[in-house]
C-alpha cells in the first residue's frame, strides 16, 4: 500500500507537473501573440500616418509649385519675355496627379480646403491663358499678379496649415474659424475674377457674343 501510494503521488505530480507547464507555456504563448498583435497595429498605425504625411507634403508642394509657375509666366509675360506653356502645364499636370489621389484619402474639412484651392488654380491658370487676348493688358498684368500675390497665396497658405492641423503638427484653438473665414475670402474673390474672366472672353474679338 504503501508503494502504492508513493507511486500514485509521484505520477499525480508529474502529471500536475506537465499540466501546469502546459498552461504555463499557453499563457506565455498567448501573451507573446498578443504582444505581436498589438506591436504589428502600431506598425500599421505608423505607416498608416507616414502615408498620409507623404501625401500631404506633396499636396503642398504641387501647389507652390503651380502658383508659382503661374505668377512667373504672368512677370515674365509682362517683361515681354516669351512663355514656355510647358513649365506651367507640367505644374498643372503634377498638381492634378496628387489632388486626384488625396480626394480618395482626405477628411472633409480637409478636402473643402483642397477642392477650393483646386478651383483658384484653375482659374489662376485662365488669367495667364487670357493674357495675350486681353483688350487692357496693363490691367489684367496687375489683376493677376494682384490674383497670385494676393488671394492664391493666401488660399495655398491655407491648405498648408490646414494640412498640419489634421497631422496634430499645429493646434490652434481657433483655427476652425479661421479655417471657414479664409476660405470663404478665397471662394468669394476666385468668383469675381471668375466672372471678369468670362466678361472678357465675351468681349474678344470673334467670340459669339462679342465685338466683331
Amino acid at each position: 500500500m504503501t508503494t502504492l501510494a508513493v507511486a500514485l503521488i509521484s505520477v499525480g505530480g508529474t502529471l500536475g507537473g506537465t499540466l501546469g507547464g502546459t498552461a504555463l507555456s499557453q499563457r506565455a504563448n498567448r501573451q507573446q501573440n498578443q504582444r505581436a498583435d498589438r506591436e504589428r497595429e502600431q506598425e500599421r498605425h505608423e505607416q498608416a500616418i507616414q502615408t498620409r504625411r507623404d501625401l500631404y507634403a506633396r499636396l503642398n508642394t504641387t501647389a507652390r509649385a503651380y502658383r508659382v509657375a503661374a505668377r512667373d509666366a504672368v512677370e515674365a509675360a509682362q517683361r515681354g519675355e516669351s512663355i514656355d506653356p510647358a513649365l506651367l502645364d507640367a505644374a498643372k499636370e503634377a498638381w492634378a496627379d496628387e489632388y486626384s489621389q488625396a480626394q480618395m484619402a482626405l477628411a472633409k474639412d480637409v478636402l473643402d480646403v483642397a477642392s477650393a484651392l483646386n478651383r483658384s488654380l484653375g482659374v489662376g491658370y485662365s488669367v495667364v491663358r487670357q493674357l495675350a487676348g486681353s483688350p487692357d493688358p496693363d490691367r489684367a498684368y496687375q489683376q493677376a499678379k494682384t490674383w497670385f500675390s494676393e488671394a492664391l497665396s493666401d488660399g495655398v497658405y491655407l491648405l498648408r496649415v490646414t494640412l498640419r492641423h489634421d497631422l496634430g503638427v499645429e493646434t490652434e484653438p481657433d483655427f476652425e474659424q479661421t479655417r471657414l473665414r479664409m476660405l470663404a475670402t478665397l471662394d468669394g474673390a476666385r468668383d469675381d475674377l471668375a466672372r471678369l474672366l468670362a466678361a472678357e472672353r465675351a468681349q474678344a474679338p470673334g467670340t459669339v457674343g462679342g465685338p466683331r
